[in-house]
């Protein structure tokens, strides 16, 4: 990486003299000899752009690229029209970073704000953030909002994604706040399990709620808000962001905080992100929700005008007291959620919706269909359910043979499919016909 320094060396040398120095190992004085490198970097010689760019493409190519794909479980493939990765790919955007000095970044500032405003239609909620890491991050985020004195034991439902999970598992280790799990029953959260562990506890802060859940079902979502709220704790509810667009809003199911994961929102399978966490609530907690808040309003000539409206000082100065230290945001990847948005309008993410919801209900009857491979939760599901699988690696490795990326193995021996309106009924057919080969075999 030498090469790449952009200082020369004669640059280099004025620097370390203005700071005090005659060389680098003087910079680094203060470094025991014990744990220093005394040797240079085994690092091959630098290479061509050409043979850079043919080295990494002969990598790139070990990679599995499924052309079909019947796998979720938190990471969706969804259709993305052309033009979000057009507009994204602007310089303009791609180069720019969340503004501290916010309001000379106009441009960066009205695309927050759009940002926010569709989250809030998405959710019904009142107030959204410029989002957050992920959605994993999002749901602890929440959990932290919900902490109060005297409230310190978040709930969480035993049917969340596991990730999820154990990322608020981590937030809460750090503030000595307790987790506990509310068992799942027949691929739901189990209500009276709910309302007996809160009945039994008034340290309860809030209860997390995924919907739909892991296995895909749809819960009732009010029901068991009810039961939270019954017992003074609040109710966050994690959202696939693409079935907002049928299913009831949480607001409409009484959730005090609603977050999710973003990336169906125009952004491509890969390796782990990178992908966005949306956060929206009811204005009574505005000011405990974390990150920053992009307003409109007017400057001194009467002009349309964004500003940084609201960011909370005491994640910068209170460190592990904060409620959250979270000060910065997915700017890029709310943007490409905004354009995805703005592209599909309400009429085409309903279709997009519905699609799912309807391709995935015709595959789980004809994968139900094959011997060995029934479901396993008689639940109402969006796009994703559960089925039981005579043999796992027998099937997922026939099917990867036949350029098929199947369901996700469970614990328990079951796979989790997820159909979206990517899949064409041409390819749940063969899906069928493969399922039912690796029966007989």
């Amino acid at each position: 990486m030498g090469s790449y320094i952009p200082s020369t060396p004669e640059e280099q040398k004025e620097m370390l003299s203005a700071a005090g120095f005659d060389s680098f190992n003087g910079l680094f004085s203060q470094i025991p000899e014990s744990v220093r490198l005394s040797r240079l970097l085994d690092l091959p010689q630098g290479l061509s752009e050409l043979e850079v760019r043919r080295k990494m493409t002969a990598i790139a190519s070990e990679n599995k690229v499924f052309p079909t794909v019947f796998r979720g479980a938190g990471a969706y493939r969804h259709y993305i029209p052309a033009a979000v990765t057009r507009i994204t790919a602007n310089e303009t955007f791609l180069t720019a970073y969340t503004p501290y000095q916010a309001e000379i970044s106009q441009g960066i500032l009205q695309s927050i704000f759009e940002y926010q405003t569709m989250i809030c239609e998405l959710t019904g909620m009142e107030v959204s953030n410029a989002s957050v890491y992920d959605g994993a991050n999002a749901a602890a985020e929440a959990a932290a909002m919900c902490r109060d004195r005297g409230r310190t034991t978040v709930y969480v439902s035993a049917a969340s994604h596991p990730d999820t999970i154990r990322t608020i598992r981590t937030y809460a280790f750090g503030a000595d706040t307790q987790v506990c799990l509310v068992p799942e029953k027949d691929g739901a959260t189990d209500a009276s399990a709910l309302k007996d562990l809160l009945e039994q506890d008034k340290t309860a802060a809030c209860f997390f709620l995924q919907q739909p859940n892991y296995f895909g079902t749809i819960e009732d979502a009010a029901a068991l808000g009810e039961i939270a709220h019954a017992a003074g704790a609040k109710f966050i509810m994690g959202c696939n962001p693409i079935s907002l667009a049928v299913l009831k809003t949480p607001a409409e199911c009484g959730a005090d905080v609603a977050v999710g994961e973003g990336q169906p929102f125009g952004m491509p399978l890969g390796f782990g992100g990178p992908y966005l966490g949306f956060m929206a609530c009811k204005k009574a907690m505005m000011r405990r929700l974390p990150g920053r808040i992009v307003g409109q309003t007017s400057d001194d000539a009467g002009n349309r005008a964004f500003v940084l409206t609201l960011q909370a000082r005491e994640q910068h100065i209170r460190r592990e007291k904060a409620l959250s230290n979270i000060c910065s945001n997915e700017a890029l990847c709310a943007l490409t959620a905004s354009v995805y948005l703005s592209t599909m309008g309400p009429d085409g993410l309903r279709a997009a919706a519905e699609q799912c919801y309807s391709k995935a209900h015709y595959a789980a009857k004809k994968i139900g269909a094959v011997k060995g491979f029934e479901l396993k939760n008689q639940t109402e599901f969006f796009h994703e359910f559960v089925t039981a699988c005579p043999n796992v690696q027998k099937t997922l490795e026939l099917l990867e043979r036949h350029g098929i990326l199947g369901g996700l193995p469970l614990p328990d021996g079951g796979l989790l499919w997820c159909v979206t309106e990517c899949n064409f009924k041409e390819e749940i057919d063969r899906l069928a016909e493969l399922l039912e080969e690796a029966e007989q075999e």
